[in-house]
């Protein structure tokens, strides 16, 4: 193979991999202890509370082992003290510290939290309405917005792809054969439910994992702020292929949404 024909299979798989570069972003990764990259405000919200809650829980930490610090050496390694240890009884001062100070901290925590769940429970009024049905073992969408007649819509099957399937970019046991499009920047009624047995609806991106319980309509709120591919799975142990029925949604423009609707409906 000449020098100019290894360059020009280089730019390819170059294209090729950048191409599918935004997918490292919102999907798992080996040895990834943070979360993934916020594509929802419910999602931002929660890595802001985790950040906050880490404030005090160090600030917590590092008092509590310099106070445990600072006992063992008065107590152990300073001549003036350890013959003679003093005998607090009872500390009004301090009794009342160490409870106001724990509470105020709660109280700081639970303002944002509260304002997060308020947040996470509020329903609006959505353009797009979607509803996400778990089986044994795969997922299926039905977009009931775009009714052709009492018995045709846009539905379809989500499976997860075959190892042998994949193509260069995407990922061993979390890509799917159809993805669920969603737009950006619109208000989306996402409506989960199950066929079979107990599912869970989870995209770690937008910050939502929702049970999918038979006989059971559960709703949650999405505004997507951007444009990508977001991967999730069922999580509920729901059977022996629990763990290979994947979740992938792509968020595009509300062009290109109206478009691939249009598609779709050119099917039926």
């Amino acid at each position: 193979m000449t020098l100019k024909l290894k360059a020009f299979c280089l730019i390819i798989y170059l294209n090729q991999f950048l191409k599918n570069v935004q997918i490292s972003l919102d999907a798992p990764e080996a040895w990834q202890m943070g979360f993934q990259d916020p594509a929802t405000p419910i999602m931002e919200g929660i890595i802001d509370l985790h950040h906050d809650i880490s404030f005090f829980l160090i600030f917590i930490l590092f008092f509590v082992l310099w106070m445990l610090a600072r006992t063992l050496y008065y107590f152990q390694f300073d001549p003036k003290t350890n013959s003679k240890p003093e005998k607090i009884l009872h500390g009004t001062v301090i009794e009342i510290v160490w409870t106001i100070l724990p509470s105020l901290i709660l109280v700081l925590i639970a303002i944002p939290s509260f304002a997060l769940l308020y947040s996470m429970d509020e329903i609006v009024d959505p353009a797009v309405t979607v509803k996400a049905i778990g089986h044994q073992w795969y997922w299926s969408y039905e977009y009931s917005d775009y009714l052709k007649s009492d018995e045709q819509n846009v539905a379809f099957d989500s499976y997860m792809l075959p190892s042998d399937d994949l193509e260069l970019g995407q990922l061993r046991l979390l890509d799917v054969d159809n993805r669920v499009v969603f737009p950006v920047n619109t208000g989306i009624r996402l409506i989960i439910t199950s066929a079979d047995v107990l599912h869970s609806w989870a995209v770690p991106s937008f910050g939502i994992k929702c049970d999918a319980v038979p006989g059971r309509l559960n709703q949650v709120s999405l505004f997507i702020k951007r444009e990508g591919l977001f991967y999730g799975q069922c999580s509920e142990l729901c059977g022996a292929n629990h763990g290979f029925m994947p979740i992938v949604v792509e968020s595009v423009c509300l062009e290109d949404y109206i478009s691939w609707i249009a598609s779709k409906l050119e099917d039926f």
